[in-house]
């Protein structure tokens, strides 16, 4: 039976509408930055749509795939996308003359009132690195003198924002597609990133609100929020926009590991390891996974694996070395703190500095003496507050330097410990503490508080005005001054800081030793025969 002409018609109505969804749904998952999607709804129209062709090999060019994207845009020769896309691959390996050389050619081939040509050379360079952003620039203005289109203004933005100074022109661009469309989700979603690095919070919040009411669907607005809170420490409002980014996007690699961080910054150390595990379990495994998981072990103090020590040692030795961060060192270098490996940790603490490109290193001197001070390695921590203090004596605070006395003192080399306080109290006056660790340390040297050099820097510092000191700290200078007034046959002094101690505390040892001693008759000398 042959099929009526207006039903065959209807059915080839029919197909050709289903294939301009598909196209759409799939350019959108594309702009989305949804590849894996874009894929699967532009694979059964790339054979007969150069344009499914193009955004195709688009979406295998950014999952890293060039050599693939190279053979997809070569189908259409012809096609001025696809020779587009031929320039990006040139960009993309690092062929930048020749990825030029395309997109001027495809830019000549543009006559009087053809702008697609140029808006697809422009594309080529605004959408890779390495191409003339300016040439871009001037490509997008004569497409938009003929046909002035969102995505020209959209290209247009993303091009004046490889600029230094384009933020203005890439606001202005963004805004005059959401004034012709209200809907653009993606428009919304540029200019509340632009807000955002502007730091004007609410007005970028505002605008990623609209990007999610234009289409909900849109799972950019809600990365772009939860990277925004990173940033500014906002870890559980990051999660939650994180785990809503998800729900919308292909939840690929990066998304995945974005979200682990997150959860780690977050503190759900234990979530974030399970969910590294899981992905290593399913084959995944990548050397960041094993960093998070040795990490999040390290946070919970999980003594059963050593603190996470192997699993960040896999992570440092598996990975790119230049994927490495100072941070990474200095992590690992805690790590073999809390399993009691002080030299080892120091070492790492040193390759932290060496692999920090600041000129500044105060802070990263100080982070690893603060460090290895928690772990109680004080002459290590002294050495590390002593290179602050003379490598960068502007920035060394009254803090680094009274730690720095601090540590050595317990680490019991005290003649480092007096030069640390006596330079404390040159550059810092009106600490007493200074002071009174001066004393402090030259009553560990002399301690059996015979040749009083603790006597000056104790009485000076129970003389500082308007002060308030601990029990603890006068009960240390109080015992000492009693003690060598003794040793001098001063007993009216001895006595009178006595009775400070027992002011403090009536049953102190110290105290009632002194007594018993002081209060016991002389024993008369022997005649001799």
């Amino acid at each position: 039976m042959k099929m009526k002409p207006i039903v065959l018609m209807a059915a080839m109505a029919l197909a050709v509408n289903v294939q301009a969804q598909s196209l759409e749904e799939g350019i959108k998952m594309y702009k989305y930055e949804r590849y894996e999607s874009a894929k699967k709804e532009l694979a059964p129209l790339m054979g007969s749509n150069p344009l499914a062709n193009y955004y195709y090999g688009l979406s295998i060019l950014e999952l890293g795939n060039a050599d693939a994207a190279k053979s997809i845009f070569a189908k259409y020769p012809d096609n001025y996308a696809n020779t587009s896309g031929m320039a990006r691959v040139a960009f993309t390996q690092g062929h930048a003359t020749e990825g030029m050389q395309i997109a001027s050619g495809l830019a000549g081939k543009a006559k009087k009132k053809e702008w697609e040509q140029l808006k697809y050379a422009a594309d080529a360079i605004t959408y890779t690195d390495g191409g003339d952003v300016q040439q871009a620039i001037t490509w997008y203005k004569a497409a938009l003198a003929i046909n002035d289109n969102a995505d020209l203004h959209l290209g247009l933005g993303e091009a004046y924002l490889k600029q230094p100074t384009g933020g203005g022109e890439a606001m202005s661009n963004f805004e005059k597609i959401t004034e012709k469309d209200p809907k653009n989700s993606l428009a919304f979603s540029r200019i509340g990133k632009l807000w955002y690095q502007a730091k004007n919070y609410t007005l970028a919040l505002e605008n990623y609100e609209k990007a999610q009411q234009a289409d909900p669907t849109n799972p950019l607005p809600y990365r772009e929020l939860a990277t925004a809170y990173s940033l500014t420490g906002k870890y559980e409002l990051a999660k939650q926009n994180m785990e809503k980014y998800l729900e919308r996007s292909d939840k690929s690699p990066e998304d995945i590991q974005k979200y682990m961080e997150i959860l780690y910054l977050a503190h759900y150390y234990k979530e974030a390891a399970d969910k590294a595990q899981e992905f290593i379990n399913k084959g995944n495994a990548k050397p960041s996974y094993y960093g998070i998981i040795g990490y999040s072990q390290y946070e919970l103090s999980d003594s059963a694996n050593k603190y996470g020590l192997e699993n960040v040692r896999r992570y440092l030795n598996t990975n790119d070395p230049k994927k490495v961060t100072p941070n990474d060192y200095r992590g690992f270098a805690k790590v073999l703190l809390k399993n009691n490996m002080g030299d080892s940790a120091n070492f790492y603490f040193n390759k932290a500095v060496a692999s920090d490109t600041a000129a500044n290193k105060a802070d990263a001197y100080r982070e690893n003496a603060e460090a290895l001070r928690e772990g109680r390695e004080w002459l290590l921590s002294a050495e590390w507050y002593k290179k602050l203090v003379t490598s960068f004596p502007d920035k060394a605070k009254a803090l680094d330097y009274f730690y720095w006395g601090v540590c050595a003192y317990y680490g019991h080399d005290f003649p480092q410990a007096a030069t640390a306080f006596e330079q404390m109290e040159t550059k810092f006056p009106d600490q007493p503490s200074a002071t009174y660790w001066r004393g402090r340390t030259a009553a560990a040297i002399d301690n059996e508080a015979k040749q009083g050099t603790a006597e000056p820097f104790y009485i000076k510092w129970l003389n500082f005005p308007n002060y308030e000191r601990k029990s603890a700290d006068l009960m240390q200078a109080y015992q000492y001054l009693a003690l060598y007034y003794y040793n001098k046959g001063d007993k009216d002094n001895a006595k009178k800081y006595l009775d400070e101690i027992e002011k403090i505390d009536a049953n102190n040892s110290f105290l009632k030793q002194m007594k018993d001693v002081m209060n016991k008759p002389a024993t008369p000398a022997k005649k001799g025969k």
